[in-house]
């Protein structure tokens, strides 16, 4: 039986994502920042996990306490809106130090046994914000890109140890706790020159043509994991699979 830890479960994609892995009969380890014990179904082959991705003593102690892990999905993130002309640098290196930081010591803790093993995966969760320029999340997403960067480059050094790097690429979710993930560092990000330009974004925003399900994202995180190709990217959702597809 096979065992996939999942960081950022507390909701979202990474909670659904832990949902479909315990269906399909494998053993999930879910990592939350803070637990919750409440969001998933009790059970023998589930544990939730205390790690912040973005503390060294944190990580080392969550994967000690997980044993073998075949599968690791590095979806913990937090998001941000705002002109990036009003972003504080502090704010940038606060996301960076989730979105980028955190996948690639989370990933470089995971690696040795991996390398030991010869097998395994890395599945790394970025955004539809890559596909094509979006605006007011310049920072948000040049932390994705950077990931995307990693993870094709990383792909090839680890596909010489028989293990496998992918990338999944979410579109826009309003299902998900994007806004409450990206917390007060949001405050102020909108000055009065970009107030009206915002709106209008977020107009769009609320009616879009086609949205993301965690259902969908869960699936091809799935599928990623599984996937025994070279594809290195898997668009998540019906908007994600349009720009995808228009690029």
């Amino acid at each position: 039986m096979k065992t996939v830890l999942i960081t950022g479960c507390s909701s979202g994609y990474g909670l659904e994502t832990a949902r479909h892995f315990h269906a399909r009969g494998w053993n999930v380890i879910a990592s939350m920042r803070t637990p919750r014990e409440d969001v998933l179904p009790q059970s023998d082959r589930l544990r939730v996990l205390r790690l912040d991705v973005t503390r060294p003593d944190s990580i080392a102690a969550a994967i000690a306490a997980c044993g073998p892990i075949d599968v690791l999905v590095n979806n913990a993130g937090i998001g941000l809106f705002g002109a990036f002309e009003a972003t504080p640098m502090t704010t940038v290196r606060e996301v960076f130090e989730t979105n980028v930081f955190g996948v690639m010591a989370v990933t470089q803790a995971v690696l040795p046994q991996m390398r030991e093993r010869r097998s395994g995966a890395v599945v790394n969760v970025t955004s539809s914000a890559t596909l094509a320029p979006m605006p007011l999340v310049a920072a948000y997403t040049a932390s994705k890109t950077a990931v995307e960067g990693f993870t094709g480059s990383l792909a090839l050094e680890l596909a010489e140890l028989n293990v496998r790097a992918k990338l999944v690429e979410p579109g826009y979710g309003p299902g998900t706790q994007f806004s409450a993930n990206s917390g007060s560092r949001m405050d102020g990000l909108i000055p009065e020159t970009y107030a009206a330009f915002a709106q209008r974004t977020l107009a769009s925003f609320m009616q879009p043509s086609e949205v993301t399900l965690p259902t969908d994202v869960a699936e091809v995180v799935w599928r990623a994991a599984n996937d025994a190709s070279g594809s290195l990217h898997f668009a998540a959702g019906a908007d994600a699979l349009a720009l995808a597809g228009s690029r």
